[in-house]
């Protein structure tokens, strides 16, 4: 069941963090973050002016990333919080004419049955409350035989680095998004959802249900983040 309550929090709070948001991303992971969503956008499959979905967009660094590797192609930046689309858009001044960025909720996308050919969704699943539903609608609005890929923390229930991640998770990150940003709610927040996300098998399984093919995924950084990557049955 949807919980109006849980979507207007989460709106809430990247709205607020949305000026720092690049800069925290970078400086929290140490600058990791650039290579990870490089590692996502190479596994996008786009034939030639192909159309993806990049759900989730935040500032759209995916979307940029997508279009990097597929020129010619187009991308749909879908994100629930408008002030993060209008953070990112600066950055695609050299692609006006090849990325459209739409406020949209990921559990009902404003897309027509099997119109786009691959969906991206970098550090917004767990954020989807169900994730479920988001699965269906991606689901739904692939063409077969398209790609959904995920690029997600791992769960923070595993010991990473001989509990050092774990230190940084729960304690060092909160604190020094809080210093920055000056918003007390939006990092321990964001440390929560990444303690509380399943881990990659379970994952997996939600996808497997939810109908989807060929799915494998990998770690990076010792399991502190996974792409996952699955398929829509079909031609």
């Amino acid at each position: 069941m949807t919980d109006p309550r849980h979507s207007r929090k989460v709106a809430g709070l990247f709205s607020r963090i949305a000026p720092w948001y690049d800069f925290l991303n970078h400086f929290l992971s140490l600058g990791h973050d650039f290579y990870w969503r490089r590692r996502l956008a190479g596994h996008i499959r786009l034939p030639e002016k192909g159309l993806a979905t990049d759900l989730a967009a935040g500032t759209m660094d995916v979307t940029r990333e997508i279009l990097r590797h597929n020129p010619g192609s187009r991308v749909l930046a879908l994100d629930y919080t408008a002030p993060m689309l209008v953070r990112g858009q600066q950055k695609l001044d050299k692609y006006r004419q090849d990325f459209l960025p739409v406020q949209a909720d990921g559990r009902f996308l404003p897309l027509p049955d099997a119109s786009v050919h691959c969906v991206s969704i970098a550090f917004g699943i767990r954020n989807i409350v169900p994730r479920s539903q988001a699965c269906r609608e991606i689901l739904r609005v692939l063409r077969p035989g398209g790609r959904l890929c995920i690029l997600e923390f791992g769960t923070g229930k595993k010991r990473i680095w001989g509990g050092i991640y774990n230190f940084y998770l729960s304690r060092v990150l909160p604190l020094l998004g809080r210093i920055i940003s000056r918003d007390r709610e939006a990092y321990p927040y964001l440390a929560d959802t990444i303690a509380g996300f399943p881990d990659e098998n379970k994952l997996s399984r939600e996808l497997k249900q939810a109908g989807f093919s060929r799915i494998f995924f990998y770690p990076m950084c010792s399991g502190i983040v996974y792409v996952h990557v699955a398929q829509k049955p079909g031609a």
